[in-house]
């Protein structure tokens, strides 16, 4: 079985990570979406609603063979735990590029079993970031552009209080 991990703090998920997502997941077996559990970041949402959130959206979209997880470990660590010999990362701009390249440079070092492979992100998508939909929404700005229906209303209600 071909397992992958897609990881990310998807603080909140975007179209840009279900365009990942769904890409994905039809070129492997199993898509673990791993979500980083970083003690060092404050993310706005909690683990178990970022989850929650990504559940609900792959649901929406029908794909079947995604399951969500969790990790505070090193990411080749959690791949290896989950069984995935692929990281799958998304690419939005050139900058993005170096600095996951240096990454799966090192991983490939500790897990020489694990590849690292890269999905360019949709011109559509190239902008998306959960900073954005964040910065947006804490203005009472419009983010159905830029997220799936499913999740819109926890975002602007996380951040009308804001």
């Amino acid at each position: 079985m071909k397992i992958a991990l897609y990881p990310g703090s998807f603080d909140p998920v975007t179209y840009g990570h279900l365009d990942v997502i769904r890409r994905a997941s039809k070129l492997f077996d199993k898509l673990v979406v791993g979500v980083s559990n970083n003690p060092k970041k404050t993310p706005s949402f909690t683990l178990d609603e970022r989850q929650d959130m990504i559940r609900r959206v792959v649901a929406a979209e029908g794909i079947t063979n995604v399951e969500i997880g969790s990790y505070t470990s090193l990411l080749v660590d959690y791949a290896a735990q989950v069984g995935a010999n692929v990281i799958v990362r998304g690419l939005r701009a050139v900058s993005d590029f170096e600095y996951e390249f240096q990454m799966s440079l090192a991983n490939h070092q500790l897990h020489p079993d694990i590849e690292t492979i890269f999905f360019n992100t949709q011109e559509r998508n190239l902008y998306i970031s959960s900073s954005l939909v964040k910065e947006i929404a804490s203005h009472n700005g419009d983010i159905t552009r830029f997220v799936p229906p499913g999740i819109v209303e926890d975002i602007q209600n996380r951040f009308k209080t804001l």
